[in-house]
């Protein structure tokens, strides 16, 4: 996959925090008022959607998504969700609650969010971004050593 390609750019730009679960509630009204340009929405590790979600499954998918977060994310914060923009969002990524890792990226190797809605076509981000394999080269040398 090319380091160029726009998607993959969009992911490596800057984004800011929602920190508060009524920012994110916010965030959330500026896509559905928004709806009608088309949103992608991407379950990273599935197959990138080709086509924008219809204005009825966004609802329901960003609902579910936001119910999602708030029973499994069981915080007074947000601080899980990332946007390109408070205002005029296009590119939203989605930390899933059970698999937070170093989300801030202080390890050297944040993990990959759960979710990205944005107004660009997704590619495959876990073939375009491969994540550390150090703990399976570990486990395959257990399993050298163990015969």
């Amino acid at each position: 996959m090319s380091e160029t390609h726009p998607f993959l750019q969009a992911f490596r730009g800057s984004f800011f925090g929602v920190l508060r679960w009524h920012q994110l509630d916010e965030l959330w009204l500026r896509v559905l008022m928004t709806k009608q340009e088309g949103w992608y929405i991407y379950a990273v590790g599935e197959t990138p959607p080709s086509t924008p979600q219809t204005d009825t499954a966004l609802e329901t998918i960003i609902h579910e998504l936001n119910i999602l977060l708030h029973r499994e994310h069981q915080e007074d914060y947000c601080g899980i969700v990332y946007t390109d923009d408070m205002q005029q969002p296009r590119y939203i990524k989605v930390f899933d609650p059970n698999h937070l890792g170093s989300v801030c990226g202080s390890s050297g190797n944040p993990p990959l969010p759960g979710w990205i809605l944005s107004k660009m076509q997704p590619i495959d981000l876990p073939a375009a971004l491969p994540q550390p394999t150090n703990r399976r080269h570990w486990w395959q040398k257990l399993f050298t050593h163990a015969h």
